[in-house]
């Protein structure tokens, strides 16, 4: 190829060009910031600023590639319609192109490689808030980098792809069951295989999953299922959030401290109705600070929602919403998983009936499970109004996974779950 001669003539020239063009913002758009991050940062271990019309054996693997990504819908992955015609023929070309449109499609190109493999190997699992997932951008640099001309695009795919079970079912009955791309059905796919990924690239040895639509929690060690358990999870109103993070510490007897929307808007209305109400509940008023106000004092019929300057507490113990533990949770959310007083809400089919926290059928044995010398069941069991709270530090801090799948896998069986928050369009 006479003109790649040429480009390796007059590289000095070309670099400088390619400057200028970056300056410019003359490239066409890549995928997303960060992956134009990661195209900046190909290109420097790159050393040379052409990778892809660099030779006759690179431009033969570009179209592969190319052929892979379009074809990517068998895989689970959303690509958006590729402009790669006249990419194609750019590639197929004997004649010296245009300079600066060289520089602009052999990096659009690593572009949509890149993120493909992203996309492909940790997915694009939709978190409110992810304190788990870290860059592997130097994973899909590397593969690139080291790319082996003898080596097909479909054994690298399958080296990235996930290698769950569960997945591969999904994968399965994706290309075996799914008619149109564009139903419920194929959303509900994509957005379960893409936690999936998720999942497999970022568990720890311990790990704990709450799947909001399935309602039910799963513990899991060394990629073993330790326990299973039902779960209450947050009303279409107050929803759960869908978090990533991790636990470091658990509570004994948990006090609770009401948030101010619950205070107002379900306890007042139920205090000034039944001014029995605090005391059969194990309630106490607080001002702001924490400190304990004599509610006999309170004239209750003249505050409105609007107006209340207190907040609500209940004493630990056997009747405290929270129950007897509670999982502190590192996030922005006052959200945390628990044990309830309530155990006869696990019975029903329907449990979504929280302001967002999780609470957890098994949390007992959760606790035991992670902290075995520090749990006592006995003694929670047995607590009393006012037990003393003691915070436990984990040796290990657990990940946990929040996650909105509507979509469970029982062995083989694929069974789709109601959209209960309405999120998937």
């Amino acid at each position: 190829m006479e003109w790649i001669k040429g480009y390796r003539l007059n590289r000095g020239l070309l670099s400088v060009l390619l400057i200028g063009c970056l300056i410019t913002n003359c490239f066409g758009q890549l995928p997303k910031i960060k992956e134009e991050a990661m195209v900046q940062k190909f290109y420097l271990h790159n050393q040379t600023p052409l990778f892809w019309f660099s030779s006759d054996k690179n431009i033969k693997k570009a179209i592969e590639w190319l052929t892979m990504i379009e074809s990517a819908d068998h895989l689970g992955i959303r690509t958006d319609k590729l402009d790669s015609d006249q990419i194609r023929v750019m590639l197929l070309q004997s004649k010296n192109p245009d300079t600066i449109d060289i520089f602009n499609k052999d990096r659009q190109i690593t572009g949509w490689v890149l993120h493909f493999m992203k996309e492909l190997h940790v997915g694009s699992a939709p978190f409110e808030y992810d304190a788990v997932n870290s860059s592997r951008d130097s994973i899909y640099i590397n593969e690139l980098l080291n790319l082996k001309p003898e080596e097909p695009v479909s054994q690298i795919v399958s080296r990235l792809d996930c290698q769950d079970h569960d997945y591969r079912v999904l994968k399965q009955f994706l290309n075996d069951s799914i008619g149109p791309k564009d139903t419920l059905k194929f959303k509900k796919l994509i957005l379960a295989m893409n936690y999936y990924r998720y999942l497999e690239v970022n568990h720890s040895r311990e790990y704990i999953v709450t799947n909001i639509p399935a309602a039910e929690a799963t513990y899991y060690r060394n990629d073993s299922l330790i326990l299973k358990m039902r779960a209450i999870v947050g009303m279409k109103s107050n929803p759960s959030p869908t978090i990533a993070s991790y636990f470091t510490t658990i509570v004994t007897f948990p006090l609770w401290n009401v948030p101010y929307s619950i205070s107002v808007k379900e306890i007042l209305p139920k205090v000034q109705k039944n001014g029995d109400y605090l005391e059969k509940n194990d309630f106490e008023v607080v001002d702001k600070k924490g400190n304990l106000i004599d509610d006999s004092l309170i004239i209750w019929k003249n505050y409105r929602r609007n107006s209340f300057p207190y907040l609500f507490r209940q004493a630990t113990g056997p009747r405290n919403s929270l129950g007897v533990l509670k999982f502190n949770l590192e996030s922005p959310f006052s959200v945390y998983l628990h044990s309830t007083n309530l155990q006869a809400a696990f019975a029903r089919e329907r449990r979504f009936l929280s302001h967002g926290c999780i609470r957890l059928e098994k949390a007992l044995e959760l606790a035991k499970a992670l902290a075995p010398d520090k749990i006592d069941i006995r003694e929670l069991k047995e607590g009393k109004k006012n037990t003393v709270s003691k915070t436990i530090k984990l040796p290990n801090k657990i990940a946990v996974f929040i996650i909105y799948m509507p979509i469970k896998v029982e062995g083989d069986k694929v069974i789709f779950l109601p959209d209960i928050y309405g999120l998937v369009k």
